[in-house]
């Protein structure tokens, strides 16, 4: 059962550990670059990407789907309500 566990974890690992250091990579090289307007540039591309990253999703048209359902059900019940109180038969 080791041996099995071994097979796979191992893969997974070494993996995870190639997927990682590219992005360390690309936030340390602004640092090595000597012309200084290189450098802000670069600095600059990452504060870019940073924000880029943060910046909230814009609203798809699932989230607009759920809402236009949610407002649907509110009038809905309205007017049921409505009807509710009509006299049947009086």
């Amino acid at each position: 059962m080791n041996s099995t566990l071994l097979k796979c974890a191992l893969p997974a690992l070494i993996a995870l550990a190639i997927s990682v250091t590219p992005a360390a990579a690309v936030e340390q090289n602004c640092r090595f670059i000597q012309a200084k307007p290189e450098r802000e540039a670069c600095y600059k591309r990452q504060e870019d990407e940073l924000a880029a990253k943060r910046r909230p999703a814009p609203a798809t048209a699932e989230s607009n789907t759920l809402e236009t359902l949610r407002q649907m059900r509110q009038d809905d019940d309205a007017v049921y309500r409505s009807i509710s109180n009509i006299c049947r038969g009086c």
